[in-house]
């Protein structure tokens, strides 16, 4: 039996975790569950799974768990706080870990999994985001596998060579297309954006997300946040990577090689394929999604992003052209942003705004370890909040 820990487990890419393991009950065993504070939905996951740990990142919320399993489930212990996830990463039972936890919070428990030599299967754009050469490095260090879970780069993993980490030019490879959505508002005027309200830019046309990711496709941040994820994943640099906009959402990323052939991976848009893909590597196991037919496929297209309605995406290109600490500020004041715009503090178009405005305000440097790269995170952090509070109160 693989065990398995899934670090999110009551959110989106988490429920989708467990449906593709209760498929295969003779294969994997639930290790770990952890969420942030959703307790009602980790109890009706303990008592589906019996993991051997349950995490509350609440406290407050981990002490209710623990009254309420008690005299249910006595051989699950509950533990609360941040520590605690990395307690469920680095569970000597757990052989995979699912890191599906939004945001920079997800970055100390994947990076615990890495260091323990874990398969990662990693759902966290972020942690690549800020600290993509401490955690690549980490990964060669510590002999970890990294398996990406974001159906793009899951399908730039399938439809590239074994030898894609020594070279994208050596293995052949002339680009990688990253195929993106368009999000919600692709079709609303210009001129309206500004009034664009979070139930908008949450009503995603193809992909059930939660509300950050869903913002973040809407301004394209998340396309942007995915090259500097290609870049650290696929040993690749941003020119090598095209974003092409494909509405459909059923080829999920294609890679170009240098003879004029191109490799595409095709599916329904549903997260239970990557990570089926994920779990079963290097085999294929089912993963409870039908089978995609030709025969009723709409037609599909293909353009590039206009960059006037998506400034967010130069933006992370130029992060990662800089380097050093520029995509970590990038990501934390995308963060901050994105929270402002669901509190309705300001407006849709405001978030490339207060991104903008931070990066202009802190200088990038190199990173040399995590503690100054969190250190940064919390400046960048600071510094948006700071301009929200100045710019739009």
């Amino acid at each position: 039996m693989i065990g398995v820990s899934i670090l999110g487990s009551t959110g989106s890419i988490g429920r989708s975790t467990l449906d593709v393991l209760a498929l295969h009950p003779k294969r994997f065993k639930v290790v770990a569950l952890t969420a942030h504070r959703d307790l009602d939905r980790l109890e009706a996951q303990c008592l589906k799974f019996h993991p051997e740990l349950a995490v509350l990142a609440d406290p407050s919320a981990a002490l209710a768990l623990s009254r309420k399993l008690a005299g249910k489930l006595p051989d699950t212990r509950v533990m609360g706080g941040a520590a605690a996830l990395i307690t469920a990463a680095e569970l000597p039972t757990a052989d995979y870990v699912m890191a599906a936890i939004v945001g920079a919070t997800g970055l100390l428990p994947s990076l615990a999994a890495v260091r323990a030599g874990k398969r990662l299967m990693l759902a966290n754009k972020e942690a690549l985001v800020m600290a993509g050469e401490l955690f690549i490095d980490a990964v060669q260090k510590h002999k970890a596998q990294l398996l990406p879970i974001d159906s793009e780069h899951n399908a730039i993993f399938q439809c590239l060579p074994n030898e894609y980490s020594q070279g994208l030019k050596r293995a052949g490879v002339a680009k990688i297309l990253l195929t993106a959505s368009g999000g919600p508002l692709q079709n609303v005027p210009l001129e309206k954006l500004p009034e664009v309200t979070p139930e908008q830019a949450c009503n995603h046309p193809t992909w059930k997300m939660g509300r950050k990711i869903s913002v973040d496709s809407a301004t394209m941040m998340n396309k942007g946040l995915e090259i500097i994820e290609a870049c650290w994943l696929f040993n690749a640099k941003p020119e090598q990577i095209q974003v092409v906009l494909h509405p459909q959402s059923f080829v999920h990323s294609l890679v170009q090689y240098v003879d004029g052939s191109v490799l595409a991976q095709l599916g329904h848009p549903d997260m239970r394929v990557p990570i089926a893909h994920a779990l079963g590597w290097p085999e294929r196991i089912p993963s409870g999604v039908s089978n995609l037919d030709f025969s009723k496929v709409a037609p599909l297209e293909f353009k590039l992003p206009d960059p006037k309605r998506f400034p967010c995406l130069k933006l992370a290109e130029q992060a990662m052209h800089v380097g050093g600490s520029v995509p970590a500020i990038l990501n934390a004041s995308n963060e901050i942003a994105v929270a402002a715009f669901l509190e309705r503090r300001i407006r849709f178009t405001d978030i490339v705004t207060v991104v903008a405005a931070t990066l202009n305000k802190i200088a990038g440097t190199p990173v040399t370890n995590l503690e100054m790269l969190l250190e940064i995170d919390a400046q960048a952090r600071s510094t948006a909040m700071q301009f929200i509070k100045t710019k739009f109160s």
